[in-house]
């Protein structure tokens, strides 16, 4: 009994540390005040954990349940919206909405899982790339801070990979700790909950919603579903959908902004290591939800420390959470343009546009790089006169790392 709780908390702890940088750097690119951010990163905390706890008892399987991180990175690329944070908690609610709707219309899950995986891998690593220069720009910047993170980091990386992002955030927390501790941080330590009203403009469904969803669904729940089978698990795909939808929608009005299957980390609860019976293992995705729990009463210290630490080394350590992820989404775009007629070209060209950061008409750059990737297939399409093979995603499972 002790492993398998033992392997759920280091899940919990590993997934907050590694990433919750990265979420509270994304709500507050749309918008979010600390107070909000703060009640954002809490509730997706409770979330997560009541979500994993349900499935996991429901199906006696280890469904390890995570934010989503690449949807985080996705809104520090969008930026602020028409209509400010309430938009942006509308957009949390859309995404939320469709999710579950993948679950009880089946054909929608197959529709998303059925994009072409060189422009959705392609958008996926243009959302990610200014986040993942984010550690160029702080060692430029902020050289006495950076440096010492992203030292620790390379070194952990080669030689205990699974520690390396939470290892480099506690570095840059004492950095913070010792340089800027005078500045009120004693004020912000209680957990906040904080009820934001949703406002639903079109720009922000457009721009966070829609991208969202398929970020979410295509970076997270389908290879969450691979990892799962990879050790012999069948869970069920579309309650799964629905209950963390459900999740993420209760979450959205208090600020989070998704929940998802994990991928990395429902390898630590799947996996031998939790328990040498697989018929036990879901006692360490239950264990796992339990800890998260537990680490959203921490939100305020963590919100806190973001805050007052200079904004470009926030970003570093969420860069550095997200190399990996990066690297992976170029990989799976380039390799997997090869069976499109047209993939390279199209890859190419969703990368650029996402990455590009562009805001048109009041709707970002990732909507408008799938458009452009899009166009570009069709196109291809129409001159070779076959029609596309459309591949289903082969998902970034380094996504989730640090989930």
């Amino acid at each position: 009994m002790l492993q398998p709780v033992l392997a759920g908390v280091v899940t919990a702890l590993v997934g907050f540390a590694s990433s919750f940088a990265v979420v509270i750097a994304g709500l507050r690119a749309v918008g979010a005040d600390p107070a909000e951010a703060s009640s954002g990163l809490l509730a997706l905390c409770v979330a997560t954990g009541v979500t994993a706890v349900w499935l996991s008892v429901r199906y006696r399987t280890p469904m390890t349940i995570a934010w989503s991180t690449p949807g985080a990175a996705l809104l520090v690329s969008t930026g602020a919206v028409d209509g400010g944070f309430p938009a942006a908690v509308g957009a949390f609610l859309v995404a939320a909405l469709l999710v579950v709707a993948a679950g009880l219309f089946g054909p929608l899950a197959r529709w998303i899982a059925a994009i072409p995986a060189p422009v959705a891998s392609a958008m996926l690593a243009g959302v990610l790339l200014d986040l993942c220069l984010s550690p160029v720009r702080a060692v430029v910047e902020t050289p006495l801070l950076a440096l010492p993170v992203i030292v620790v980091w390379a070194l952990l990386t080669r030689f205990a990979r699974a520690w390396a992002v939470p290892a480099a955030l506690v570095v840059a927390a004492a950095g913070v700790a010792i340089t800027r501790f005078d500045e009120g941080l004693d004020a912000t330590l209680r957990p906040t909950v904080a009820l934001t009203a949703p406002t639903f403009e079109l720009g922000a469904v457009v721009s966070i919603a829609l991208p969202l969803f398929l970020v979410t669904m295509a970076a997270q729940n389908v290879p969450g579903m691979a990892v799962m089978a990879s050790y012999g698990y069948r869970p069920p795909l579309r309650p799964a959908l629905v209950t963390t939808g459900l999740g993420s929608a209760i979450a959205a009005p208090f600020g989070g902004h998704a929940i998802n299957l994990a991928a990395i980390s429902a390898a630590l609860a799947a996996g031998p290591d939790a328990h040498p019976d697989p018929e036990r293992r879901w006692i360490a995705s239950v264990s796992a939800g339990v800890g998260m729990t537990l680490l959203g009463l921490g939100a305020g210290l963590a919100t806190a420390l973001v805050v007052l630490a200079p904004p470009v080394l926030i970003e570093a350590v969420a860069g550095l959470a997200l190399l990996a992820a990066l690297g992976a989404a170029l990989t799976a775009a380039l390799t997997s343009a090869d069976s499109l007629s047209g993939g390279r070209e199209a890859a190419v060209v969703t990368f650029v546009v996402t990455a590009s950061g562009v805001t048109l008409a009041g709707v970002g750059a990732a909507f408008w790089g799938l458009l452009a990737g899009g166009a570009i297939l069709l196109l291809f399409r129409r001159r070779s006169d076959r029609p596309v093979d459309v591949e289903v995603l082969g998902a970034d499972e380094a996504t989730d790392r640090a989930q």
